[in-house]
């Protein structure tokens, strides 16, 4: 991200309000982008140095060529060592690398050898993102992440193949209901693994606190209860996030086949179920990205004590505080 880039002039975090949900919107919009990847490493370099121009005093203020450049930057290098991340595993990449896997996921009449690949192949695109994206301040061991990996596959995989042979044997629904309950397992698999593993990542988090700040962004100290919060969220927000991606489609494609897709090839079915993937994608995904705020802000009565009765540096009390809520 452009906040990478030294320098003793602060730049703006967005140049819309993140204070609001339509804020977050656009601003998510732009960050996942897959037209980003289309800066070549010169367009990259070129975006630094804009950036480091401005951080450093050269450029008085924002300007539309750095507002592009804080947008190429943000979707392109790592947060902490402003390195190029990997093509494949950088935020204006989500959607397309994820779209041959839940594409996969999400392929009518899958067996159970199919079910677990494509679970397999989910979880290890998952690990290779948050490797990529890791805050290199507090790294994961290799054992570890080894662990984590094991058991997203076990939970992603166990919830699949057991709900696939659950729901054929449910009674007293309709069959349309069981052919619908059945293409949603993906879903619960996904949303299940995705849990297990934000609590796995973050449980040292959870253990030792997360740091808080004042509205100067000055540490204060670490909190569990805000650690709990941030946990937390992130958690729902892997479920908001796979939501319309993984429930939407489906149940469309299933409407169609038995309408405008009754009778065509298989080859044509999935087409249309790629399609619909990428088109739910590009539309839902910065709307579910923008539901909890990335920097929050709580009430100090609702932290530890330690945190109730400090003092800013004009002397006045501080009453709330804020934290990263991390992803």
């Amino acid at each position: 991200m452009a906040s990478s880039i030294p320098g003793p002039v602060a730049l703006p975090d967005s140049q819309y309000d993140l204070s609001t949900y339509w804020g977050r919107v656009q601003h998510c919009a732009e960050i996942s982008d897959p037209t980003m990847l289309l800066n070549t490493s010169k367009d990259i370099e070129n975006a630094k140095r804009l950036v480091w121009d401005y951080k450093n005093g050269v450029i008085p203020s924002m300007t539309p060529d750095l507002w592009k450049a804080k947008r190429v930057l943000d979707s392109s290098i790592h947060p902490d060592t402003s390195e190029t991340v990997l093509l494949p595993f950088r935020m204006s990449s989500c959607v397309l690398s994820n779209l041959v896997v839940t594409a996969g996921m999400l392929t009518p009449g899958l067996g159970t050898a199919g079910t677990v690949f494509w679970q397999i192949a989910n979880q290890s695109l998952n690990v290779a993102i948050n490797i990529s994206n890791a805050n290199k301040s507090h790294p994961l061991s290799t054992q570890q992440l080894i662990t984590n990996y094991v058991l997203a596959v076990g939970a992603s995989c166990g919830v699949a193949t057991g709900l696939n042979s659950i729901v054929p044997r449910l009674k007293n629904i309709t069959p349309n209901t069981k052919l619908i309950l059945g293409r949603l397992v993906p879903f619960a698999a996904v949303v299940s693994a995705g849990i297990v593993n934000v609590f796995l990542m973050r449980s040292e988090e959870i253990k030792k606190g997360i740091s808080v700040f004042d509205k100067d962004g000055n540490t204060l100290g670490s909190s569990k209860t805000a650690a709990i919060q941030a946990v937390g969220e992130t958690a729902a927000s892997r479920v908001i996030n796979a939501t319309p991606i993984m429930v939407i489609p489906p149940l469309i494609l299933v409407k169609l086949q038995k309408g405008l897709l009754k009778g065509k090839s298989l080859g044509v079915q999935t087409v249309a179920n790629i399609g619909l993937i990428f088109t739910t994608s590009l539309v839902a995904l910065p709307f579910a990205l923008a539901i909890f705020p990335q920097r929050r802000e709580v009430n100090v009565s609702k932290l530890e004590k330690q945190f109730q009765g400090l003092k800013d540096k004009d002397g006045n009390e501080i009453t709330t505080v804020q934290f990263n809520r991390g992803i």
